[in-house]
């Protein structure tokens, strides 16, 4: 399942995780991390800010592409594997957090669909930004021989967002789809989630087929329990 998610099947499996493994990727590789603290975007009102956390999405994206510049790596692999594929960890901390205080039990249909549309956004913000950056850097060194694998990867991405339960490409298991139903238990602040993550991909994958994608990776759901603290 993890290979067939995988954007540059041409470069090679991926054969483990990191140690917490939030990520995947090729052998001597490695990821930048930053996660956005959701709770942040919680009103006092109860609903949620979806434009601003979408802007903090691409604001983090473009933060880590420069980091990969600035970054240290233990091993002269790591580090020129690392500036090829350019992978980023974008994430987020505190989800448990917004569910709580939203009155959202944790382990709930409607937890797990709130929390898809959340990553849904985050992920297809960012890789939309990450092809935005490819219009003026161009796209990461391997992506050429990996292309049709990537774009394949993000238009299934983009069903899944859409919530369809079939159609994918070259999978062997098909994803659980984006529920739009349970996110609408969260009123109005889950219709627009669902709204705006099935925008942000379709937004993905319209940039990718122009112009590439600077990141053969952009984000990961890390163990954040120090900055939910």
């Amino acid at each position: 399942t993890i290979n067939d998610w995988h954007t540059c099947p041409e470069s090679g499996r991926i054969n483990a995780s990191n140690p917490c493994s939030e990520y995947m990727f090729l052998d001597d590789t490695a990821c930048n991390l930053a996660s956005i603290n959701l709770l942040a975007f919680r009103r006092e009102d109860g609903s949620f800010d979806v434009a601003a956390f979408e802007h903090a999405c691409r604001l983090w994206t473009v933060t880590l592409e420069i980091s990969v510049l600035m970054a240290q790596f233990p091993s002269r692999e790591i580090a020129r594997l690392s500036y090829e594929y350019r992978t980023l960890g974008l994430g987020y901390a505190n989800i448990g957090g917004l569910l709580m205080t939203s009155g959202i039990p944790y382990d709930s249909p409607e937890g797990r669909a709130i929390c898809g549309a959340l990553t849904a956004i985050m992920t297809g913000t960012a890789y939309a930004t990450s092809a935005e950056m490819a219009a003026e850097l161009g796209p990461f060194p391997a992506y050429g021989r990996n292309r049709e694998s990537m774009l394949r990867v993000m238009r299934n991405h983009a069903r899944a967002a859409r919530g369809q339960g079939h159609g994918y490409e070259q999978l062997h298991i098909s994803p659980v789809p984006l529920d739009p139903a349970n996110c609408a238990s969260w009123g109005e602040a889950g219709k627009t989630l669902v709204a705006r993550a099935v925008a942000a991909w379709e937004r993905a994958v319209a940039l990718g087929e122009e112009h590439g994608y600077r990141n053969a990776q952009a984000t990961v759901i890390a163990p954040t329990g120090t900055i939910g603290l």
